[in-house]
This record gives C-alpha cells, structure tokens and sequence, in this order.
C-alpha cells in the first residue's frame, strides 16, 4: 500500500496540469517516506483566494485569504468523529482511518508567491502541498525553532523532488 492522493480543482483561474498531479503525488511518497509513513490518504483541492478567504474566515477566525490551509482528520480532538464513524460490524472497515486529512491550496496566491520568490508555480504549488501535509500529521510552525524544523523537512522533499529555487 501507498499514500494515496485524491484531488479536485475549484478553481477556473488556472490549468492544474496533469504532470504537476504525478509530482504532488511524488511528493506525498518522498514526504511520507521522510516521516516513515507508507499508508493513508490526503484529498487536495485548488480553489481561488474567495474560497480560501471563506474556510480561513469560517475555520481559523482569521478574515483573510491565505496559501494553504490543512485540516486533519487524525487530529486532537476527533474523537467525536471517531464515535460518528464507529463501524458496526468489525468485517467492514472503518471509512475515515485511513484519511489523513484535506489540503486546501489557493492558486491565486501561489501564482503571486511564486512571482515574487522567483521560482516557477509549480515548485510553489509543491511547497504549499508538503508545507500542508506536515501539518495534517503534527508539525507547526508556532515559534522559530519548529519552524525550522519544519523549513527543513519542506526542503529536503522538494530538493529530492527536483523542484529547486
């Protein structure tokens, strides 16, 4: 088994195409392999700052649009899902164990991010991607030292990846 990607674009500002998919995909494996992860599931999704600035509003308190947002499924505090999702019979198995969590990624602010970093989209758009999954499985940024510790790891995938600045 494999970590699995699903993926949906929201959004209609920008083509996803399919070979940046191929390397998100590359990505997650080089990014689980890094935290010995072999089996789960993230759902990404490209959407615009409006909806970014929504789920940031919504979610976080915070009214403004943003980058990326991750949720976690397997998070503090979800034991009330763990309770909605408890499986009646234990042949079936349980639909969320698996799911890692959801990362969402505005393209209108990697496309600006990018431009201003001088480095291509997609190399943005891959950052973004390993930036959020880390936060799905339990890394912050809240003060310097787990920021560089999570800077760190951000770096080592994309240069394993090939997306250099």
């Amino acid at each position: 088994m494999s970590l699995q990607l699903d993926y949906s674009n929201e959004q209609d500002k920008i083509d996803i195409p399919e070979q940046w998919i191929g390397k998100l995909t590359e990505l997650l494996q080089l990014a689980g392999e890094a935290e010995g992860m072999s089996e789960g599931e993230v759902t990404l999704t490209f959407i615009d700052d409006e909806g970014i600035h929504a789920l940031n509003r919504d979610y976080r308190g915070i009214d403004r649009p943003t980058d990326v947002l991750s949720f976690a499924m397997q998070d503090e505090g979800t034991e009330e899902l763990d309770i909605i999702f408890e499986v009646e019979s234990e042949d079936e198995p349980d639909p969320i164990s698996g799911m890692l969590g959801d990362i969402i990624i505005s393209v209108e602010r990697a496309v600006a991010q990018s431009e201003e970093y001088g480095h291509s989209l997609e190399r943005e758009i891959g950052f973004l991607f390993v930036h959020g999954f880390l936060h799905l499985i339990g890394y912050d940024h809240q003060d310097e030292e787990s920021e560089a510790v999570m800077t760190a790891k951000q770096e080592a995938v994309l240069q394993k990846a090939g997306l250099t600045r």
